[in-house]
């Protein structure tokens, strides 16, 4: 198996099962995986094809990060699947949460706990959107992302179709990629206190 599935131009695709992301210009495709029944796919109902296509098509030159395996039907460890993820996300320029919630296929449980860490932790970096068939599922989290976003002083807009959510996604990971990598702040060292000297 290649490291990478390249598609045409410069856009390359990395998947669950294949070495874990480092750095580099990259956007993480969050979001539900649909669950599947037996027999069927597991990507029969999966929205990231058509994203892997859109940001092929808006001419994006970087790494997607795909939390889906390209062959469900191998044995895998639970924890190979969540700390690909979890290496993923933290390389990332920019994660991107597109929830189409589909209770029976796709709730988005999962989502939900890595959407309100990151939103809180790092808002500079995400971007969301969700259908609006979704909306009354979703009301919650869109609002979380405008109030974090403005916490941070962030001029954000959130959307509703798939192609809109990514176009921002390509425009916000050029920019950042431009920026550079943030700088950790520099925690000051603290002395220890003076104690003092008793004289017999």
């Amino acid at each position: 198996m290649t490291q990478e599935t390249a598609s045409t131009g410069k856009m390359r695709v990395r998947y669950s099962d294949q070495p874990k992301f480092r750095r580099g210009l990259s956007i993480f495709l969050a979001g539900p995986t649909p669950r599947s029944k037996p027999g069927q796919a597991k990507t029969s109902n999966s929205w990231r094809p058509q994203a892997i296509k859109i940001l092929e098509e808006l001419g994006f030159e970087g790494t997607v990060l795909v939390p889906e395996r390209t062959d469900w039907s191998v044995k895998f460890e639970y924890d190979d699947q969540t700390e690909w993820e979890w290496a993923g996300l933290h390389a990332a320029t920019v994660v991107v949460f597109w929830i189409p919630r589909k209770v029976r296929i796709m709730p988005a449980f999962t989502t939900n706990v890595e959407y309100g860490s990151w939103i809180t932790k790092d808002p500079t970096k995400c971007v969301f959107g969700g259908p609006e068939w979704a909306e009354r599922k979703n009301r919650y989290l869109r609002w979380l992302y405008h109030k974090e976003a403005k916490r941070a002083r962030l001029r954000r807009a959130s959307y509703h179709t798939l192609k809109d959510t990514l176009a921002a996604a390509i425009e916000l990971a050029a920019k950042l990629e431009k920026m550079g990598p943030p700088s950790k702040p520099v925690r000051a060292l603290r002395k220890p206190a003076a104690q003092s000297q008793k004289k017999d």
